[in-house]
This record gives structure tokens, sequence and C-alpha cells, in this order.
């Protein structure tokens, strides 16, 4: 009995564990995605965590090429073939990034790939862990977004006293200046010099109440989370109605107005605030298109994203304009309220809506030659926020 013991204990303490048994382990790991390619990076092995996390069955996945599981974007920067450079030269590569699901969802995952070795050493292929961080991502980003937001909150009371102080208090003190002249030499001014300053007064009374008008709905938009509603809307619908109510404007310099959207793209935004982004940036091309000239709004789907072009073929901007188009600069907005040009507290209000949508927005102009408007508004209801221009690292050994 005690030899049978004996001989029970070396067969267990001598146990080599089967090919089946490490799958067992792997199939078990359920966070985790584990899978293999062969030296053309084609997928040849796939565990039942792959299958929970992308959606695809191993028989739907065997066979497919790597590039599968990344993005779009990541496959034109050619990504993939980065990462098995990295583990090619440096025996592993890890990131952290978005990867695409069977079902076009996305999630965040941290990545290592390392070639896998033959008992010669030769290279049989690469394996593929991946672990789904998306949660954490969303963490961080939340943080990350109430951080900035704290931090803008600071940068716009900020600019707002200052366009207060300066853009609103400066006419106010000429409005009244004007009134007490007229209010003490009103019998001795000719009835022409009487209509003229009066004229006068209402030209500087009107464009200040737009500018405080700009203001409120900027601050409101920006900071009163309970008036933002956001849900499926139409593009080329809100573009029609931003054209008709445009359309006498645009007709006093024949201006013609072309909408190149496809009647059933759709984007998931705030509707009060689209309205007011287009009305803004062509009411803003109007202005500055030679007569005879043409605006044409056109829009591209890009991942997850809608990209909105609004071109115009008018005067164009330099690059110091340009350079400082969506920051408040007290010189550049007195100077367009001057000129009766208007920019500037109506673009900072349209990157304000833009940024409360999860958009963006940018601009590429020519002098002479015209000026395009790029922005930028999610198709679904975004379920996190990218934000690659902040990279967010994450311990590797997490």
């Amino acid at each position: 009995m005690e030899k049978e013991r004996i001989n029970s204990k070396v067969l267990k303490s001598s146990y080599i564990p089967t090919a089946e048994f490490y799958s067992q382990i792997i199939d078990s790991l359920q966070d985790y995605s584990i899978f293999t390619l062969d030296n053309q990076f084609i997928i040849n092995s796939w565990s039942l965590g792959s299958t929970k996390i992308f959606g695809y069955e191993t028989d739907e996945i065997l066979g497919k090429h790597f590039d599968v599981i990344f993005t779009a974007e990541d496959v034109k920067n050619g990504i993939p073939q980065t990462e098995i450079q990295g583990a090619i030269t440096k025996g592993r590569a890890t990131d952290n990034r978005w990867h695409i699901c069977k079902d076009g969802s996305l999630f965040y995952a941290y990545g290592l790939v390392f070639p896998l070795l033959g008992s010669e050493g030769e290279k049989l292929g690469y394996v593929k862990i991946l672990r789904d961080l998306t949660e954490r991502k969303k963490s961080e980003d939340a943080i990350k977004k109430y951080i900035k937001e704290l931090e803008d909150l600071n940068t716009h009371k900020e600019n707002v006293l200052a366009i207060v102080s300066h853009d609103l208090r400066s006419p106010l003190s000429g409005i009244i200046g004007t009134a007490e002249y007229l209010k003490t030499n009103l019998e001795r001014l000719a009835p022409s010099k009487v209509k003229e300053m009066l004229n006068l007064l209402h030209k500087t009374a009107v464009d200040e109440l737009n500018m405080l008008d700009h203001l409120v709905e900027w601050a409101r938009i920006k900071y009163a989370s309970e008036v933002f509603s956001p849900k499926k809307i139409n593009l080329s619908g809100y573009v029609e109605k931003v054209f008709e109510s445009l359309k006498e404007y645009a007709s006093l310099n024949a201006i013609i107005l072309i909408n190149e959207i496809e009647p059933n793209t759709t984007i998931f935004a705030d509707g009060k605030m689209l309205f007011s982004i287009f009305q803004n940036i062509i009411s803003n091309a109007i202005k500055h298109s030679n007569p005879g000239g043409k605006i044409t709004v056109l829009a591209k789907i890009e991942a997850t994203r809608v990209i909105i072009q609004i071109k115009d073929l008018g005067v164009g901007m330099s690059k110091e304009v340009q350079e400082k188009l969506f920051t408040p600069q007290m010189s550049m907005l007195s100077k367009a309220r001057k000129d009766n040009k208007g920019a500037g507290i109506g673009l900072l209000l349209v990157k304000g809506f833009l940024e409360r949508n999860d958009g963006e927005i940018w601009i590429e102009s020519v002098e002479g030659k015209g000026t395009s408007f790029y922005f930028t508004l999610p198709l679904e209801e975004p379920l996190h926020k990218i934000d690659s221009a902040d990279k967010i690292v994450f311990d590797e050994r997490v």
C-alpha cells in the first residue's frame, strides 16, 4: 500500500501537461483575448475569451488577416505592421488602443504581441494577447474631461469678463456720451445731424444687444447642461433649414448656396446647437464672399463620425488670423465689430457647441481664394470620447 502511494506521488509529480490542458487554461481566461497568427499574419487559433470580446466565433475568424481587429484608421496608418515589426526587433510589442469588434463597436485594450518560436528556434508565427480596458478608459476620459471643463470654465469666465468690460462697456460709454450730447444740444442741432446721431445710437445699441445675446447663449449652452438634448438628426435637412433662413441675405450679393450632403446622412447632436453652428459659419461665409460667389456644404463619413465641410470662394484669411480665430482676442473682436465683420464671438459660440457635442473644428484658408471650415460630429451617441492628442498609457502590468 505504501509502495502504491509512493508510485502515485511520482506519477503526479512527473505529469506533463498536454496541449489540451493549456488550451483549457487559455479558454478559462474570459477577460483576455488570446490568439495566434502564422508568418503571413493570418489568424490560426482563437480563444473563447476572444469570442467573448470580439464577437467572432472560431470558424468565422480563422483564416482572416490580423488587420480585421484594427480600426480602418489604424490599418491606414500601418499600425498592425508596426506592432509586428516591434515584436520582431524587440522580442515583444505593447500598446494601448481602440480595436473593432464584429458588430463594428469599439473597445479599448492593452495589447501584447510576441513571436512564437519552435523547439529549434524557428519562427512559427506570433501570439497576440489583449485585455479589455474599456471601462477603465471611460473612467480616465471622464476624469480628464471634467478637469478640462474646470480649466475651460475658468478660462472662459476670464474671457467673458474681459469681453464684457471691453467690448460691451466701451460702446455703452459711447451711447451714453452721444445721448448726453443730444440731450444738452438738441435745440441747437440741425435735424439732419440729429437724425445721423440717432441712427448711430440705434446701430450701436443693436450691435451691443447682438453681442450680449451671443455671450448669454454661449454661457448658457456651455454650462447649463439641462438645455442639452442630443438626438439622431438628418444632417441635410438642417442645412436646408439654415439655407432657408439665410436665402434673402445671400441673394443680396447673388450668393449661391449649395447642399451636397446625401439626404440620408444622420448625426447625433443637439438640434438647436447644430442650427446655430451652421447659421454662424454660413452667414460668415456669405459676408466674406464675392458677389456672384457660391458656398457649398459637403459631408463624408469617417469611422464613427461625420466630417462636414463648408466651403466658400471668398476673400480668405491670413495664417495669423487663422491661428487666433477660435481664441478670444479683445483687439480682434473689437476690430471685427468696427469693420462689421463680426466673426469673433460667433465662432467662439460655434466651438463651444461643437465641443459640447463631442465634435471639433478646424479651418483651411488661402487669402484671395476662399475658406473651408471643417467640423466633426458623431454618427451615434458616443459611449466614450477618444482624445488622440492626449493619449493615456496604461501600466503594462495591469
